[in-house]
């Protein structure tokens, strides 16, 4: 049998098995495994299964091995490690409380702090459904109990939950390396400006949602003075410099993404118990749940790399892109075809399940056009932030939903979230338009 057919099968099966809610890892290995199995089975013409057991068992357990041991992955555990100690230590929130002070005067000034507050977490935790559940837990109750509109005081955090796709350290950011083979230090400076351009489309969606609806976020009555900001500001300070370490530590070449997240894992530790904000118990908690959500995220990348090898063995990718090539798409073109699969898919599946399923097939299709892999690795990610609120499986939207309860129908989530599609995708266009965007800082080194 055709090598490129056994290919296209195996992914309209895994497409199958998703849809009937088989997790994303065990649909990837088991007809990664079993395709294998077809291909070396059928070499010679005859199918011969005693000669295709050796062969697939050596390249399912070296590849999933290979990948366990790579030096780049160990840098997924000490980030999340280091954004559950980071709110347990009571740092990640404190920039949420500064913003909140120094917005209190902005029309939606509370609904703007959660949005600065969900970018100050995503600078250090890294996932975005981590930012939207605990920022949820904080910021929609609060806005609810003040006279909020409820679609502005879910959606804003849903939103904004999703900025850690790409304000660094991203999770993504590391898989898509590993599996690209691309700098985890270049894309996670890429996403910077990306990320800040995100924040401000949704800070100007909420003022300008507020300014033509002034009911949607009460006036604020109180008295701040520059004192209380000057306290908001200093009490911030942990969050900044984590931030500062990660970032400026790999600007300036002092150390590697992975060590720039292991420094800053012993610092939030530090500060913590120096600020006896941080206890024993905390610190046990927090690494228990990272080990919860390594061992998920190690699943599903070790499946997807056994996937890969299967699809490398098939020779899809070379087909698809010789397809392509004949049909004469332009970049424009087969940027947009690109964009409406990956925005399709995220209506029904979680990110790294896309990621791991489609970049088999998209790497060698963008490397044919002299694409550059950091910029679009930039593009995949923030398309990939915009499935996270779209319907009908929006999980950042989900993850609100279950915070806030029967206080605020799902529905009048997704209403709200309609204004903050139209920014992400007016962003995105900036992004595929403008490459320089991505590239600026990761350039200047």
């Amino acid at each position: 049998m055709d090598g490129s057919i056994i290919g296209i099968c195996a992914f309209a099966a895994v497409i199958g098995l998703l849809a009937i809610r088989v997790p994303i890892a065990f649909a990837l290995a088991a007809i990664g495994t079993i395709g294998t199995f077809v291909i070396f089975a059928t070499r010679t013409g005859a199918f011969t299964p005693d000669r295709a057991v050796r062969p697939t068992t050596s390249l399912v357990f070296s590849n999933s091995f290979d990948l366990i041991h790579s030096y780049d992955l160990s840098m997924i555990p000490l980030f999340i490690a280091l954004g559950h100690i980071a709110y347990r230590a009571d740092i990640t929130t404190r920039i949420y409380d500064a913003a909140r002070v120094w917005l209190a005067r902005v029309p939606g000034g509370v609904a703007m702090a959660s949005v600065v507050g969900c970018g100050g977490f995503s600078a250090i935790t890294g996932s975005s459904i981590a930012c939207a559940s605990t920022m949820g837990r904080i910021c929609s109750p609060e806005m609810l109990r003040m006279g909020y509109d409820k679609s502005l005081a879910t959606a804003s955090v849903a939103a904004g939950g999703t900025l850690g796709s790409l304000i660094p350290p991203s999770v993504l950011f590391i898989i898509y390396g590993i599996f690209t083979e691309t700098s985890i230090s270049s894309l996670f400076l890429a996403g910077i400006l990306p990320g800040i351009l995100s924040l401000l489309g949704f800070l100007l969606t909420i003022f300008i949602w507020v300014k033509r609806k002034p009911s949607a976020a009460p006036a604020f009555t109180g008295v701040i003075t520059g004192r209380d900001k000057w306290l908001a500001a200093v009490g911030a300070w942990p969050a900044l410099a984590l931030f500062g370490l990660i970032v400026g530590g790999i600007y300036g070449g002092f150390f590697t993404a992975t060590e720039a997240a292991a420094i800053c894992v012993a610092a939030a530790i530090l500060i913590g118990f120096a600020q006896r904000k941080l206890t024993l118990t905390d610190l046990w908690e927090s690494l228990r749940e990272t080990c919860i959500q390594t061992s998920a995220i190690f699943l599903i990348a070790a499946a997807a790399k056994i996937f890969v090898a299967f699809i490398a063995l098939t020779g899809v990718a070379p087909v698809i892109v010789n397809g392509v090539s004949d049909a004469q798409l332009s970049p424009v073109v087969l940027l947009a075809a690109i964009a409406l699969i990956y925005l399709v898919l995220g209506m029904f599946l979680d990110p790294i399940g896309i990621m791991v399923l489609t970049l088999p097939l998209m790497v060698p299709l963008v490397e044919s056009y002299g694409f550059n892999l950091i910029w679009f690795g930039v593009v995949v990610i923030k398309l990939l932030e915009i499935g996270l609120i779209t319907p009908p499986v929006g999980l950042n939207v989900f993850v609100i939903s279950n915070v806030v309860g029967k206080a605020v129908p799902i529905d009048r989530i997704f209403s709200g979230i309609t204004r903050f599609l139209a920014i992400d995708v007016l962003v995105l266009i900036l992004i595929m338009s403008f490459p320089i965007i991505s590239l600026l800082i990761p350039n200047s080194l």
